[in-house]
């Protein structure tokens, strides 16, 4: 679906997910993006897009295997996309930005259609000569993933963020910094409105620089969460609000030309503001290694052990406990191959106060394997394809089910 990053670039690639049009819209994309090149570019600094994907998915809703779906298990989905980047250097200071609308329709589930909307902004400053930082926000309207919540009405999120940070170089060795940000979801479904909630993350720490770049600090975190609307549990209004204190290590370490580690990784403990049972503190981060063994192949292995959002009526909130690897390979200079496999296992723990029956687990396992083809610099040809598996509770997310799909996609930039 959508999603927003903090940092932008202008000549960003813009991954076109989902959907299908038709073939008269598909050849008047390409004939315009071959056409329209030369003068296209609004300036240096706004830089239009349009995408047309096509997908197909065998488990559109993530049923269980042995559930019946009421429209059918599969379905075609068309995405038509257009936007534009900005990327503009103000003195010192640069200000990034991406706008983007979606057009989405389904072949059977046509109660899903929608309009997705993708906003967000940046500003990189620079104030003196040692203090620099961001500051910036989002909004973006999406579909909700079917993951944890299966059913067939319109169910779309609402997600909007602001952040900011700063750093001040004291020493040439050394630096500290500060920063605040601020995620609000929103659900548009009235049963999934026990989700919508607050979260906000503050943070100082300091870091110790070498000559070389490398990069390594301590950090100190408060996480708050807060719901919205409460969980009616036996007749009582449940409120699911949390607490979470963290003290990590920050590392960004150049080990060698083609390996670096990155590494969050220390203590933390989530408290609840009802039912205490549901607390828990212990290991917690994630672990970034990145390779390029050779200059056209590169690998990034993660592994992690973090608190994370539940999308479900039942419970809000899981440990998890995963690792990935994804490769890319630049199999030559228009031509370029990605694929990734993740594992990653959640623990429910009874996050909403509720006995849960047998085991409070599940695990899920992913694969994805896509190719890309750059006839030009400006337009991008896409194919993927990926395969999910997830077993777990019945009661927590539905039980176990198998997916599997594939995408095609014409993407330009001007």
């Amino acid at each position: 679906m959508l999603s927003s990053s903090r940092k932008l670039t202008g000549r960003r690639r813009i991954a076109a997910a989902a959907p299908a049009g038709g073939r008269t819209v598909l050849a008047l994309l390409i004939g315009s993006l071959v056409a329209g090149r030369a003068g296209a570019a609004i300036s240096d600094t706004i830089h239009p897009f349009a995408a047309l994907a096509y997908s197909y998915e065998d488990n559109l809703l993530r049923l269980p295997d042995d559930v019946p779906a009421p429209l059918g298990r599969s379905d075609n989905l068309t995405q038509l996309q257009a936007g534009f980047s900005l990327d503009r250097p103000i003195g010192q200071q640069e200000l990034t930005a991406q706008a983007k609308v979606s057009k989405v329709t389904f072949d059977h589930y046509d109660q899903l259609n929608y309009t997705g909307k993708d906003l967000s902004a940046a500003l990189q400053w620079h104030a003196f000569e040692h203090f620099d930082g961001h500051v910036g926000g989002g909004y973006s309207q999406t579909l909700t993933p079917f993951t944890d919540f299966h059913s067939s009405e319109l169910n779309l999120r609402t997600t909007r963020d602001e952040y900011a940070d700063a750093n001040w170089r004291f020493h040439p060795s050394w630096q500290v910094h500060a920063g605040y940000t601020r995620y609000q979801y929103s659900y548009g479904l009235a049963v999934e409105e026990v989700n919508n909630r607050t979260e906000t993350t503050t943070e100082v720490g300091v870091d110790y620089l070498t000559a070389n770049g490398n990069r390594i600090g301590l950090v100190a975190r408060r996480l708050t969460g807060s719901y919205d609307v409460p969980e009616i549990i036996d007749g009582f209004a449940l409120d699911d609000g949390y607490h979470q204190n963290e003290v990590k290590a920050n590392v960004y370490w150049n080990l060698t030309g083609a390996t670096q580690v990155q590494a969050l990784v220390g203590w933390a403990r989530r408290e609840h503001n009802v039912f205490t049972e549901r607390d828990s503190s212990g290991l917690n981060g994630r672990v970034t290694v990145l390779w390029q063994p050779l200059g056209r192949v590169k690998f990034t292995l993660a592994a992690w052990r973090e608190f994370a959002a539940v999308e479900s009526t039942l419970v809000n909130s899981s440990l998890n406990k995963g690792e990935s690897l994804g490769a890319t390979w630049d199999a030559t200079a228009k031509i370029k191959v990605d694929a990734s496999v993740k594992h990653e296992g959640r623990d429910f723990n009874n996050s909403s106060g509720v006995l849960l029956p047998g085991d409070t687990r599940d695990s899920g396992h992913n694969v994805n394997l896509g190719v890309t083809y750059s006839p030009q610099p400006f337009l991008q040809l896409g194919a993927s394809a990926y395969r999910e598996v997830r077993s777990g509770n019945g009661i927590v997310d539905g039980g176990s089910y198998t997916a599997n799909g594939m995408s095609v996609s014409i993407t330009g930039q001007f």
